[in-house]
């Protein structure tokens, strides 16, 4: 039978290593072979027998680690997005509080008592006068509420577009907004 890999050097034929065909990462070194791997040390060991003091000026609290960072860009597109569903849930609240607060007004006869003072301040006490019961019902209230809640949507997220814009501009002069974040332990 042939050797089909060629002819092979002479200082290789007699190692065991290359003659298993073990990759070049796999390879030992002839002295390592039996020792357990060290990886490389930053700092010696300190010599047997010495026994290290402490500095009289060392810390003993742990020390905070802190970071400085800049927002040097604030994406317009994300800034619409995240303001915009923060406005509908804001207008969500808002038309949800209003509800509640009218219910608890209601239930607590403030609409009748305000109405009756209104009558005998006007002096109309017969039915064609402002009834303010009919004026400020549950449907109107909301149907005011949820108009202004669609109208703070828009302007909202107008308003942090543009306010993305106008700190992109800002921070291309000036650098952007510096902060320094501290890691708690």
């Amino acid at each position: 039978m042939t050797d089909a890999r060629g002819p092979q050097p002479e200082a290789y034929a007699g190692k065991a290593e290359y003659a298993s065909g073990a990759l070049p990462s796999e390879r030992q070194p002839a002295q390592q072979q039996g020792k357990p791997y060290h990886p490389p040390q930053a700092y010696q060991a300190p010599p047997e027998g010495t026994v290290r003091r402490q500095r009289t000026g060392a810390r003993t609290t742990p020390r905070t680690r802190k970071a400085r960072l800049r927002i040097a860009k604030a994406d317009p597109w994300s800034v619409m997005k995240v303001s915009f569903l923060l406005s509908i849930a804001l207008g969500i609240c808002t038309v949800v509080a209003a509800a509640v607060l009218w219910m608890v007004m209601d239930a607590m006869g403030v609409f009748s008592t305000v109405g009756g003072t209104i009558a005998e301040a006007t002096g109309s006490n017969e039915s064609n006068g402002f009834d303010l019961q009919s004026f400020l019902s549950l449907p109107r209230v909301l149907l005011f509420t949820s108009i202004i809640a669609v109208i703070d949507v828009v302007l909202a997220t107008a308003l942090a577009t543009l306010g993305a814009f106008i700190y992109n501009l800002s921070a291309g002069f000036v650098g952007g907004v510096e902060l320094t974040l501290a890691e708690d332990e």
